[in-house]
């Protein structure tokens, strides 16, 4: 037999209908990324630069080709190929030999200190107000993570280029 409902079983069950619409309209408006037109779809490639990042290890952990987790905004996104790859010492400047100017060294005060800059494909939407994938804006200053088996950097994107298709005449 059914128990007979009370006000609170009431309130409840329309609490439940009311947080269900709420999500419904949630989901529904972060699918809509975006309420600008969509010019067209490309490849971009963009750079992400991790500054200071102690590696210890005897090589790189980058390899070009390799694919890479990324999550932007801490959003996790997808699997993004490496294009390119570079690594190199935290340098520093030292006045120049004669006393005037200076000159860029590497700094041996932090050994194994390094920026890093990686080179990432991907397709994108062009909006006039920049490219997005996967809902989200690939814009310089975003905050980028990648990560792979055995690294995980977060670092921001500093460049982006629309890359041209290649036309067979």
């Amino acid at each position: 037999m059914l128990k007979k409902l009370k006000i609170t079983d009431y309130i409840i069950i329309l609490m439940a209908i009311i947080f269900c619409i709420i999500s419904g309209f949630v989901v529904f408006k972060k699918k809509n990324f975006s309420n600008l037109p969509i010019e067209k779809e490309s490849k971009i490639q963009f750079e992400v630069f991790f500054r200071g990042v102690t590696i210890t290890a005897n090589e790189m952990p980058f390899k070009v080709g390799e694919d890479a987790f990324i999550t932007i905004r801490n959003v996790p996104y997808t699997r993004l190929k490496i294009i390119n790859f570079d690594g190199r010492p935290r340098l520093t400047y030292v006045p120049a030999k004669g006393g005037s100017g200076y000159d860029v060294a590497e700094d041996v005060s932090t050994p194994n200190l390094y920026d890093l800059v990686v080179l990432l494909e991907d397709t994108a939407k062009k909006t006039p107000d920049g490219y997005v994938a996967g809902g989200n804006k690939i814009k310089m200053g975003i905050p980028v993570v990648i990560e792979g088996e055995k690294y995980k950097y977060s670092g921001t994107i500093s460049n982006i280029v629309e890359v041209e298709e290649e036309q067979n005449l």
